[in-house]
């Protein structure tokens, strides 16, 4: 479903046939409601006071008000889907007042509470008497004492052309005041954190099945391959030595034993067992020992780190050890791992005495490692000058799993 905005792009005809118009209509029109709504028992009020006795008019309105603002909320949120059908977030917590006025949300929908009461049904309604009066006076011209008989012939014509055109403002007005609502109730930071959440879910998600392919690999395909590779081994003894069919139960044997070991080390890249059963520092040395650029290690935590926090951590330093070894012609590289001095956030740096020149944008996957790590309030740095060295680090806060 496109926005108000979106809809008033297309041409005069699909536009003045669709349903916008009339949905927009019936938007400022709920507007003009709420506002009388709250209009005629405040002007009895006030009428029906003395000079001295408004102040205490003006005190009550504010409670009646402050008590109204959650059924005025509750009808704003409904006729807000005649514009925007996207679902909002629920209101503010129910509770005892003292946990609700610390609610930033409360005084969010209370203020514009009173905007919508005291002014912004004005708005609406003026919006609708400009767009639909004009046209609609044009068309009363005949019934008009004394006019002319050119206006009693021209001027409906004239209204009833100009009606359609009333459709824009309205429709445009209705759209700003939606977007304007949504803003307030929903704000940027709270669709922005719900974003965030939304990414982490998915990143909890990659990562159970990331780990039920490992299991199933592990206990399933590689558990047959083992099995073949006796099989063929057993099969071998028991031929000649020589044959034509030894040679190949030999060959055989040896593919069987090739696969096997790349299963192993797809299983091994697809979730690794050690860093389930022992931690970052010991897959981190595991990493570095099948490298083949030297890697010195040192990393040392005080016992182990948060799940997400460590398997983050992980394909970093596999990700980059794999981009040292095919790109930097480093030499020598280092792996550091500390905690910050409050022991809130863990402090990962990679290092190469290679050429440097790195560029995320060229495909080496930094960027996929940068949003991963993102998830996690982290941050990834590269600092890679021409000549090098290359360093790459990244830091993340260390959480309480839930």
């Amino acid at each position: 479903m496109s926005s108000a905005f979106e809809a008033m792009t297309r041409s005069p005809v699909p536009f003045l046939t669709s349903s916008w118009p009339w949905r927009s209509l019936a938007y400022l029109l709920s507007g003009g409601v709420l506002g009388m709504g709250v209009l005629i028992p405040v002007v009895g009020l006030v009428l029906t006071q003395t000079v001295a006795g408004l102040a205490a008019v003006a005190v009550i309105g504010l409670v009646l008000a402050m008590a109204a603002g959650p059924l005025v909320m509750r009808f704003e949120r409904w006729r807000l889907r005649l514009l925007d059908p996207a679902p909002l977030p629920a209101g503010p917590s129910h509770g005892p007042w003292r946990t609700r006025l610390r609610d930033s949300s409360m005084w969010r929908e209370l203020g514009y509470t009173f905007a919508s009461m005291l002014a912004l049904w004005w708005i609406d309604l003026g919006m609708l008497i400009l767009a639909v009066g004009i046209p609609s006076s044009l068309m009363t011209a005949p019934f008009q004492p004394g006019s002319p008989v050119f206006l009693d012939v021209m001027a409906p014509l004239a209204g009833l052309g100009t009606l359609p055109l009333a459709a824009y403002p309205i429709t445009a007005w209705a759209g700003g005041r939606a977007a304007m609502t949504r803003a307030l109730l929903v704000p940027r930071e709270a669709e922005l954190g719900e974003v965030v959440r939304s990414r982490a879910r998915l990143v909890d998600a990659f990562e159970v099945e990331r780990r039920r392919i490992e299991r199933d690999l592990h206990d399933g395909a590689q558990q047959q391959l083992v099995a073949l590779t006796v099989t063929l081994g057993l099969a071998r003894l028991d031929l000649p030595p020589g044959s034509p069919a030894a040679d190949r139960v030999e060959k055989a044997h040896a593919q069987a034993k090739r696969a096997l070991a790349e299963l192993r080390e797809l299983i091994r890249g697809v979730h690794p067992h050690v860093l389930t059963d022992r931690g970052l520092a010991a897959a981190t040395r595991d990493l570095a020992a099948r490298s083949p650029v030297p890697v010195e290690v040192d990393m040392e935590f005080p016992s182990r780190l948060p799940s997400a926090v460590e398997v983050a951590a992980y394909y970093v330093v596999s990700e980059a050890l794999a981009n040292v070894a095919k790109h930097s012609g480093a030499t020598r590289a280092w792996v550091r791992g500390r905690l910050s001095a409050q022991g809130t956030r863990l402090l990962l740096e990679i290092r190469d005495d290679g050429k440097g020149a790195a560029d995320p944008a060229r495909g080496t996957g930094l960027t996929g490692l940068a949003d991963r790590a993102a998830v996690l309030d982290g941050t990834l740095a590269l600092s890679s000058p021409p000549g090098g060295p290359t360093r790459l680090t990244l830091e993340i806060p260390l959480r309480q799993e839930t």
